[in-house]
């Protein structure tokens, strides 16, 4: 089980070890970070999937490291966490936000989505859901700003 947790972060370093701006088939492919039992975090990735991208999913025990170093505090927590160019994508980030992070590509860390929102991408998709999507430093002194509202 150590060896399955340090090759799973050697590729999470791996993933940050050229940071300048991602490239076209970086934004293109998504390493999922999730505990094994968690069916919402399954929803995200195959919505995301059947979204076009190219997921990956590593299934971990603890994520408390994957969280640590990726510079997800307590208050943007999600149930996982993904990989996603030069990006993390904390949590059940919807697709409208993911679209926008590709086209913008500003200078943040990642999304966050904290919690698990009901009706978002993986939990119960609703239409009619509302709730706020953060863009974070990777300087956890910094506050995360609001990226993306969805529903508003």
């Amino acid at each position: 089980m150590q060896l399955i947790k340090t090759l799973s972060l050697g590729i999470l370093f791996a993933g940050f070890a050229f940071s300048n701006s991602a490239s076209a088939s970086e934004m293109d492919s998504i390493i999922v970070y999730k505990t094994p039992y968690c069916g919402c975090c399954t929803g995200w990735a195959e919505a995301v999937s059947e979204a076009g991208f190219s997921v990956e999913v590593i299934d971990l025990e603890d994520l408390e490291n994957i969280k640590k170093f990726a510079n997800v505090t307590d208050e943007l927590a999600g149930c996982h966490t993904a990989v996603f160019g030069d990006y993390i994508l904390e949590g059940h980030v919807p697709l409208e936000a993911i679209d926008r992070l590709i086209a913008e590509q500003p200078d943040i860390r990642g999304l966050a989505t904290p919690g698990m929102p009901a009706g978002s991408l993986g939990m119960g998709y609703d239409e009619s859901a509302r709730y706020d999507v953060f863009a974070f430093s990777a300087d956890i002194t910094q506050e995360p700003t609001l990226f993306y509202q969805v529903g508003s």
